[in-house]
């Protein structure tokens, strides 16, 4: 899973909220100077992207996009996942993709002093150029994939990302949509929301 995903798996909890969208850019070891319940974000955003990488439907997904994305498959499938929630944003998400997004957007910003230092820049960004609602675009995902491009090694597994959405689109959103609430019920589980 992706931003989106991860910001709306936080039920609805602001300390929550960050720390899952913080999980990527901590360390174990950098985990004491947050609080216990960002702390319990960060443990969350793993617990998300442990259960989403072992689960059969999502393993199926990246199984048959591999031939075209390679070893970025997983990744590759994550982003798609949050084009999906986007355009399907009414059977998973709270009122409107945009209400949630400005929520969100509000949420980063307040907390952005406690972030590690690379997000300093990449928040007002993600602000500016709207990230969560373009994800629903395909426009939106094609600039979201020339930014990752630029940090792997092998750029050229994420071309034609666009032909993947044309092609594998229906199948990505079948497997999303009974993917999701399983995650959804183990985010419950974890968090006792």
């Amino acid at each position: 899973m992706n931003f989106l995903a991860h910001l709306l798996l936080s039920c609805e909890q602001e300390e929550l909220m960050i720390g899952n969208f913080l999980g990527d850019f901590v360390k174990n070891r950098e985990l004491p100077q947050f609080s216990e319940a960002v702390q319990q974000g960060i443990k969350l955003h793993r617990l998300i992207d442990t259960f989403t990488d072992a689960h059969p439907l999502v393993r199926q997904g990246t199984k048959r996009i591999h031939h075209r994305h390679g070893k970025y498959a997983g990744v590759v499938i994550d982003v798609l996942y949050d084009y999906v929630l986007a355009n399907h944003w009414t059977s998973f998400g709270p009122g409107s993709l945009k209400e949630f997004s400005q929520g969100a957007y509000r949420t980063l910003e307040k907390h952005l002093s406690i972030m590690p230092e690379r997000l300093h820049s990449i928040v007002p960004r993600m602000i500016a150029d709207d990230w969560l609602v373009r994800y629903g675009t395909l426009d939106g995902i094609a600039y979201t994939f020339s930014r990752i491009q630029k940090r792997v090694s092998r750029p050229e597994f994420l071309q034609n990302i666009l032909l993947t959405i044309e092609e594998e689109e229906t199948a990505l959103t079948q497997e999303f949509t009974a993917f999701f609430p399983e995650i959804a019920n183990e985010v419950k589980v974890f968090c006792a929301c």
